[in-house]
């Protein structure tokens, strides 16, 4: 019997990336050292537009709307939805709502569904705090065919707002395995160009729905650093573990996503089709995804609906991206630049996304109309990811990982300025949970194969004239692990001017 044992790392330091670049974004055992006692920087939102900009293009070459100004996400956060929306207000609160009530504030629904159905275009959900698993606890909500916003972050009577103090998620459990649809939240609504739909203060998580290998850190198998809450989750797409996004669908219009946070997800956090429309997705958590945080794809055709369909992705924080099975060999990203539509992708931090914060190696087409897209990546701040742009090399079939500080030499980049690496006296790295940093930063691969000619199995192939076989073995020290839920709530507000800021409340 032969074996072989193969060992790479994750990080840039040990995983194809053994250079110059490599010690500049591998925080490395520094890091670990120093990244004890957690702590959260409550600061200010900063930001270069308002939320209510209409369906302009995101990102002209006017300087006016390109600079960041201090005020402008503070002043946008601290509207409520209701500010920009013109219908009526319903109410959702499941500790004192009722199925059968009218939705006001003295007599609340309890299910968001329900209010939804109710709810007519141009309408807002304004959601207590609590955990919604949609009609009769199916584990999944819709809007379809309407243009509703849903607002969530709001006390018990309604008097107060703020996303993370009162806790407004969408968390299903085991229970729901069966009745969970494609996503936590699906929407269709592509009939109107000029209305919109705001998700603001919701908190997804699926990390009690998947199966995990157990929290035992002795067993090798189990991929399961010391203090991580669970094992490495079981292979995605076979029971029970199936492939479900966080926010998915199409839409045309303007759509607004903020305060939310996205964990867990088996099938990327939000995977949507923009059928043309200037999108907004600012100020959000993504942690412990796999396939990608975010992909936003155009539905148009680009013949004619070139540069209508824009998303402008700002103010978040995206962490530790995992790729689609343990063996890592495709996904793992941040944010993708699919084409069909034009990115503006600035002011956010993207850190341990496997195998690149930045998917710029999207392009099925050979038609000119659909390499269109218009691409900007600036103001970022990156550490430990595979790659920080990702993107095909010339020949020879294998990618380019770009760091942040050579991105004026991505031709594909429109605006690329001012991106760089964490500073090593950020506090950020303090907030993420210390055992799960500690075990990304030390992840292995161990591949082993074995292959016995004479065995039982092989000879008896051999005599029924099939091909002799080996066989070979996986196993990975970590692998899309379950992140907690409030330790992820804690990085709004880590990095001041950068990332995801703690949400201004009503």
């Amino acid at each position: 019997m032969e074996t072989k044992r193969f060992r790479r790392s994750v990080l840039m330091a040990t995983m194809l990336l053994a250079t110059s670049i490599v010690a500049e974004a591998q925080i490395g055992k520094s890091l670990i050292d120093r990244a004890k006692n957690a702590t959260t920087t409550r600061t200010t939102m900063a930001a270069d537009r308002a939320i209510n900009d209409g369906l302009d293009k995101v990102f002209e070459n006017d300087k006016t709307k390109q600079a960041t100004n201090a005020n402008a996400l503070q002043n946008a956060s601290e509207q409520s939805a209701a500010a920009v929306t013109n219908g009526n207000i319903y109410y959702v609160n499941l500790e004192r709502g009722s199925a059968r009530a009218a939705g006001t504030k003295e007599a609340p629904m309890k299910d968001i569904q329900k209010a939804i159905d109710m709810a007519a275009d141009g309408d807002l959900i304004r959601i207590a705090q609590g955990n919604y698993l949609g009609n009769l606890d199916r584990g999944w909500i819709e809007i379809k065919g309407k243009y509703v916003s849903l607002e969530g972050g709001w006390n018990d009577d309604f008097s107060e707002r703020n996303p993370v103090k009162y806790i407004t998620r969408i968390q299903p459990t085991v229970d729901q395995r069966g009745t969970i649809g494609q996503g936590l939240l699906m929407i269709d609504a592509t009939a109107k160009r000029n209305a919109q739909i705001i998700i603001d203060g919701i908190f997804f998580d699926l990390g009690l729905v998947h199966e995990y290998a157990k929290a035992d850190p002795t067993d090798a198998r189990f991929g399961c650093p010391e203090g991580c809450e669970t094992g490495r989750i079981m292979p995605v797409g076979n029971p029970p573990n199936k492939t479900i996004r966080l926010i998915g669908g199409k839409m045309a219009g303007k759509l607004v996503i903020r305060n939310c946070m996205f964990l867990n997800a088996s099938f990327n956090a939000i995977i949507m089709t923009n059928m043309g429309g200037a999108w907004e997705i600012y100020n959000n958590v993504f942690v412990a995804n796999l396939y990608a945080a975010c992909e936003i794809n155009g539905g148009l055709n680009q013949n004619t609906g070139a540069h209508q369909s824009t998303v402008d992705f700002h103010h978040n924080t995206v962490l530790f991206s995992w790729p689609t099975t343990k063996e890592m060999e495709s996904m793992g990203y941040g944010y993708r630049f699919k084409n069909s539509v034009d990115h503006n992708v600035h002011h956010n931090i993207f850190g341990c996304n496997n195998f690149g914060a930045l998917d710029g190696g999207w392009d099925d087409s050979n038609l000119p109309a659909d390499k269109r897209k218009i691409c900007s990546a600036y103001d970022n701040l990156f550490f430990m990811n595979k790659g920080d742009f990702v993107m095909a090399g010339t020949s020879g079939g294998k990618w380019l990982y770009v760091p942040g500080k050579r991105f004026d030499e991505v031709e594909m980049l429109t605006k690329y300025e001012n991106n760089r690496e964490l500073p090593s006296t950020s506090k950020f790295k303090d907030v993420i949970d210390q055992p799960y940093l500690k075990g990304y930063a030390s992840l292995e691969i161990i591949t082993t194969e074995s292959y016995d000619p004479n065995s039982a199995a092989n000879l008896y192939r051999e005599a029924h004239g099939l091909n002799k076989q080996g066989t070979m073995t996986t196993r990975v020290s970590m692998f899309g692990n379950r992140y907690n839920f409030d330790k992820a709530v804690q990085l709004f507000g880590a990095e001041p001017e950068y990332g995801a800021q703690l949400p201004a409340g009503n």
